[in-house]
């Protein structure tokens, strides 16, 4: 009886292990990451092509926090926003355009809103180094629809090298996921010049659990 209980113990805990990815680390449980980043080095880009030349905008405005079991990144939960005002083009008459009621309506709407809903396809590319697809709703311009983002996640213990960044534990995410304007009630025209009607959105950002 107790090599049956003892067996039976041990393909549980082989099964967990199958279905628990996380990162291998010297942090435990849960832990919360905060990506406010007063530097302004955390970057959100968007890209996209016009007959005549290409669109790559940019903010450094990230907000948000997410948490989760460092042994199980499917319980990954929390969100992240972009204030709509403070993304930059380049050109100023093409930035008034996009914060107009036509594009993106920050008058109405001031942020864009990106809230993880659930995270699969869970890969170990390293002990630190975990690569995934996360669900999330996607909330612009007062439209919220559902996206799948690629990512990478990197988690850093805290060290003296780590330490020059910002202060604790820190994560790295990059993401990237395609939106279609369409979808958001978004006309496809800046400033006379028709753009791709599929959008090219990409993170690229660090936070701290010491927030």
């Amino acid at each position: 009886m107790k090599r049956i209980i003892s067996l039976t113990a041990v393909l549980i805990l082989f099964t967990a292990s199958l279905f628990a990815q996380g990162f291998k680390v010297k942090a435990s449980g849960e832990q919360t990451f905060n990506f406010a980043d007063k530097g302004g080095r955390n970057q959100a880009t968007f890209f996209s092509t016009t007959p005549l030349e290409d669109i790559n905008g940019l903010t450094n405005d990230i907000k948000g926090k997410v948490t989760f079991d460092v042994n199980d990144l499917k319980t990954l939960k929390g969100s992240i926003s972009v204030s709509v005002a403070s993304i930059k083009t380049g050109i100023d008459l093409r930035d008034e355009h996009l914060r107009s009621e036509d594009w993106l309506n920050a008058g109405t709407y001031p942020a864009v809103i990106f809230t993880i809903k659930s995270v699969s396809d869970i890969k170990s590319l390293a002990d630190n180094k975990l690569q995934a697809k996360v669900k999330a709703d996607f909330t612009l311009r007062g439209v919220t629809k559902e996206i799948t983002a690629d990512a990478t996640l990197t988690f850093l213990d805290e060290n003296e090298q780590t330490q020059t960044k910002a202060p604790g534990d820190l994560l790295g995410v990059q993401a990237k996921f395609n939106l279609n304007l369409s979808d958001f009630g978004i006309n496809n025209q800046v400033v006379g010049q028709k753009v791709a009607e599929v959008v090219e959105v990409g993170v690229n950002m660090v936070g701290s659990n010491a927030n």
